[in-house]
């Protein structure tokens, strides 16, 4: 049975949609638009009925939540980009975070939209573009999103060096990065400030993923000291078995490992990183260690003793 809402509209018996809005607002993380649930049925009335009542819950103008008020990093985001409306995809720092490729503390959710005077939306960081290309667009868990390749794009324009290189190397561990995309959206962004800087990173060897502060801060310490960047968690085989090493100058075979103020405290772990050590000698490389102090406040040294080793090794110039 059917009835009529105050402004016309016609409405499902209250189960049967209560029920679609359900099933809608499960694939969509806990959130659903009143676009949407008008073209469930439901007019202003049922609308203002369920948030009286406690059903639906206003996360941002035109938005609410299904059913209770708490919603997922996931719930927050689609939220913000149906907000946004049509066209809206999530992007920058969010996307990245969606995405896997840096985290974000954000509480402000990044969207971008279309060019059409940009209206602001309270709660979201609004970007537009005149551009944004099928090409560029994609889901993650059912949110649009901006693809990884125009994610890198946008980060561009935001992250010093640096954080842009640990981005793109994330994505080559997480297996996200696609060249050829990335070459195509680079093309489409040319003129946006970021773009040289990106292209500078990709000219770069990738040094590997980075797993903790120190060995973030030693890669960034490397490039800024002039030195090739090492490869970070890398694997060798010793007689046999396989070693993984914080970082390693695969030609000049050596090995830098770096001891943080929580790891190799305990003497069951010294004994075992010297016995590596000793393995890693008789096999050919040498291997220096550097704590998080000399890495942090005395880099300059630290810079001069691996130059001086890749230099009689035949690497720095």
């Amino acid at each position: 049975m059917k009835r009529i809402d105050d402004d016309g509209s016609r409405l499902l018996a209250p189960p049967r949609f209560d029920a679609r809005l359900a099933d809608l607002a499960a694939c969509q993380h806990g959130v659903a638009s009143i676009g949407q649930m008008r073209d469930l049925g439901l007019g202003a009335r049922g609308i203002q009925h369920r948030a009286a009542r406690g059903r639906l819950h206003r996360k941002h103008r035109g938005v609410y939540a299904v059913g209770h008020a708490r919603l997922s990093a996931d719930g927050s985001r689609m939220a913000a980009v149906l907000a946004c409306g049509d066209g809206a995809v999530l992007s920058h720092h969010s996307a990245a975070a969606l995405w896997g490729l840096r985290p974000s503390s954000r509480i402000r959710p990044d969207v971008t939209v279309p060019a059409r005077g940009g209206n602001r939306v309270p709660g979201v960081t609004l970007h537009t573009t005149r551009d944004l290309p099928h090409e560029d667009r994609t889901e993650v868990r059912g949110i649009p999103v901006t693809t990884v390749a125009r994610t890198l794009v946008d980060l561009a324009d935001l992250l010093d060096t640096d954080r842009l290189t640990r981005a793109v190397n994330e994505a080559e561990v997480l297996r996200l990065l696609d060249m050829r995309a990335l070459t195509a959206a680079l093309a489409r962004a040319n003129g946006r400030r970021g773009v040289g800087r990106l292209r500078v990173v990709l000219a770069e060897p990738s040094p590997g993923s980075t797993r903790s502060e120190l060995e973030t801060r030693f890669v960034a310490l490397c490039r800024r000291g002039g030195l090739d960047p090492p490869r970070t968690n890398a694997l060798l085989d010793l007689d046999g078995r396989q070693v993984e090493v914080d970082a390693l100058w695969t030609r000049e075979r050596l090995v830098a490992e770096l001891d943080g103020a929580a790891f190799h405290q305990t003497r069951r772990a010294f004994h075992q990183d010297r016995r590596r050590d000793a393995g890693l000698a008789a096999a050919g490389y040498v291997v220096v260690r550097f704590t998080w102090q000399s890495v942090t406040q005395e880099g300059d040294g630290v810079i001069r003793e691996l130059r001086r080793i890749l230099e009689a090794r035949g690497g720095a110039k």
